[in-house]
């Protein structure tokens, strides 16, 4: 059965027309598909979206933040399905797809949530009363790697600030969103306050990004593909949040616990098969302490063997899909070709199941910021190890990049390790392992993108400012 669109809180029949197939990347098998969608859905998603705004945009707060907490309670609800369907269609670990897929997704609208009760909408600033609205149509383009968890941030952030979505979810891992779908129809969200629109790039990613319906783009995914999406967004001056590529370093000063650091920096590098933006995939380690170091990743690494996905003690699956295989598997060869050297894995695997998109997690070392493997972003569990002689020098080989949207810092006082992540030029760091907070703003400098997600700050790329000179005195004042 093809899965149509959710447009204005109907699932759409799609018999009798053109649809992507979905892939199991464990095993090749077809686990079911999606309507190819195309300008004229995304046409009747933005209408069904523009019709919606004005009352939803009027919608008091407490019953926008209860919808968003019904929303959190369909996933936990759903979530052994949402997990085996995550696990399914991109290759999460089922374990790790409870846990991080539907697990971090609802702790993502948790914190939204808490922004959403802390915001002012009206403030006194010099002479003029400041009103902060929501943005409007916003056109949400999620990636395969975190679909949930992007989905949630997005649409959750989006209808609390008052906004109206249409939603285009990866053609990849499109399954969760349909069950997202069912979710927002079992708790009567309002029709038209979350369109879901499935497609590729071409037929639905480009005319929505460029329709004069939709008010901002918000876009996860590579970097090539985000300048695309800023450059069609331009067109018609749209707001553009967008969070992009990664190739963010950990720094592991003389003083850092050596098991420690190689079990956070092995698990940062290899979760969901290394599918990770924010993966630490370069790491910095003092000269005296680079044989000691290597030796423990070598015996780490032996613990993130690939396995089936379905089963709960696996720790690495496939990658997405095996172009994505491919592209992971030429890198590792030019790596090899510049003169890394490896230190286990490489491009030699047996698959865990056939006809499966694995890749042998990989490490490097002797790796310098003359070989590709350095700068470009690999999208798979593939490490490289370089070595400094000073702090200096560790801090100029982790800013050494285009991008800057996550790092690491090892020390065993955490002071000092502060005073060198203050030194890196990226949007988050952790310090002795500190993961993702989704309370806390995400997103990264240069090249990895445009604004913030998660928490307050991910709240407020919704909204718009508008002053109204001479008004300060009337601030509370509903007359």
């Amino acid at each position: 059965m093809i899965i149509g669109h959710d447009i204005a809180g109907i699932r759409e029949d799609a018999a009798g027309r053109a649809s992507i197939d979905v892939v199991d990347p464990a095993d090749g098998t077809v686990i079911g598909a999606v309507v190819a969608g195309d300008a004229a859905d995304v046409d009747r998603a933005v209408a069904a979206a523009t019709t919606a705004f004005g009352p939803w945009s009027t919608t008091p707060m407490s019953e926008r933040i209860a919808h968003v907490e019904a929303i959190a309670a369909g996933l936990d609800r759903h979530r052994e399905r949402l997990a085996a369907t995550l696990s399914a269609e991109m290759g999460s670990p089922i374990a790790f797809a409870r846990a991080a897929q539907v697990g971090v997704a609802i702790a993502d609208l948790a914190q939204l949530v808490d922004a959403a009760r802390m915001h002012v909408e009206r403030e006194s600033v010099s002479n003029s009363l400041v009103i902060a609205e929501p943005v409007g149509v916003v056109a949400a383009i999620t990636p395969w790697n975190f679909p949930l968890h992007q989905i949630m941030l997005k649409v959750g952030a989006a209808i609390l600030a008052g906004c109206t979505v249409v939603l285009k979810p990866s053609e990849v891992a499109p399954l969760n969103a349909a069950i997202v779908g069912e979710i927002l129809r079992e708790i009567a969200l309002p029709a038209g306050v979350v369109n879901i629109v499935h497609g590729d790039g071409v037929g639905v990613g480009a005319p929505l990004v460029s329709h004069p319906g939709v008010d901002m783009v918000t876009f996860t995914g590579s970097r090539v593909v985000g300048e695309s999406v800023a450059r069609e967004a331009a067109a018609t001056i749209k707001k553009v949040a967008l969070e992009l590529g990664g190739k963010s370093a950990a720094i592991v000063l003389d003083d850092a616990p050596l098991e420690d650091s190689v079990r956070s920096v092995l698990a940062s590098c290899f979760a969901n098969a290394g599918q990770t933006c924010a993966a630490q995939t370069r790491v910095l380690v003092p000269e005296q302490l680079v044989e000691a170091w290597q030796a423990a990743a070598v015996e780490v690494a032996a613990g993130w063997a690939p396995g089936d996905p379905k089963d709960e003690g696996t720790a690495t699956g496939p990658v997405a899909s095996t172009l994505q295989r491919d592209r992971v598997q030429a890198h590792i060869a030019t790596a090899i070709m510049q003169g890394a050297r490896v230190l286990t894995g490489g491009l030699d695997i047996v698959e865990p199941t056939a006809g499966g998109a694995y890749v042998q997690p990989t490490i490097f070392t002797d790796v310098t910021p003359e070989m590709q493997i350095f700068h470009e972003e690999v999208f798979g569990p593939v490490l490289t190890i370089t070595s400094y002689a000073t702090i200096d020098e560790a801090v100029d080989l982790a800013n050494d990049s285009v991008y800057g949207l996550s790092g690491g810092v090892w020390s065993s006082d955490p002071r000092r390790a502060l005073d060198v992540a203050l030194r890196m030029r990226t949007g988050t760091v952790g310090i002795n392992g500190a993961g993702l907070d989704v309370g806390a703003p995400f997103g990264g400098y240069k090249q990895s993108g445009i604004g913030r997600e998660c928490g307050v700050h991910g709240f407020e790329e919704f909204l718009e400012l508008k002053s109204v000179m001479g008004a300060a005195a009337l601030i509370g004042d509903d007359s």
